[in-house]
């Protein structure tokens, strides 16, 4: 009983991060809930505590198997040196289908830090958790692509490639011609560093 409850816990969890990401927390109800995840109102409460605890499941998964596989290339022992403009070619291709989450919804972590939710402490945490896991592979990316850099010089580029990158998942839902925009700027920089002077301003 204890491995088909902590499969069907994963499942919903699984079946309400598609709900949340569609509608954001505020706007989902518990009977959207219970229609995606096919189980009771008792089930859920009992399962998971509240609509909240649902919700918390499904970011849990949503950084488990969203996010994290598409950073795993920058998180690995040894990064290739195209590791983080494949990561973002990756980024672009997703966002460029218009039948992608990402690409009609952007991020749901992002969209919850700014939803009346985002105030609470633990959100709060998680999505300040998020940004420096992004920055920090994207940081090793820099590089992985150019160990010729100077320690300062690879931080400045890692963030404003992260900058980048949020911005676009942002803009997504919205803009999406701007959102790749976004990306390509990025790739370029990574491709042609002297694009980027030493003071982190761009040359042209």
């Amino acid at each position: 009983m204890g491995r088909t409850r902590i499969f069907d816990e994963r499942d919903a969890a699984r079946a309400a991060l598609d709900v949340f990401w569609d509608r954001g927390f505020e706007a989902t109800a518990v009977p959207d809930l219970e229609g995606a995840t096919g189980l009771s109102r008792s089930s859920i409460y009992h399962s998971f505590g509240s609509k909240r605890g649902l919700f918390d499941a499904a970011v849990d998964t949503y950084l488990s198997e969203v996010v994290r596989p598409r950073l795993a290339p920058l998180q690995a022992d040894t990064v290739a040196s195209d590791a983080l403009v494949e990561y973002m070619r990756g980024l672009r291709h997703v966002m460029a289908d218009g039948t992608r989450h990402l690409a009609t919804h952007g991020c749901l972590l992002l969209n919850t830090a700014t939803s009346p939710v985002g105030i609470d402490d633990t959100l709060r945490e998680i999505v300040r958790n998020y940004r420096r896991e992004l920055t920090h592979a994207i940081t090793r990316g820099v590089e992985a692509a150019h160990p010729e850099f100077r320690a300062e010089r690879t931080a400045r580029l890692g963030t404003t490639c992260s900058a980048h990158v949020i911005a676009a998942m942002t803009l997504a839902r919205v803009d999406t011609e701007g959102a790749i925009a976004l990306l390509d700027n990025a790739i370029q920089l990574i491709v042609d560093p002297n694009e980027i002077s030493e003071t982190g301003r761009t040359t042209a």
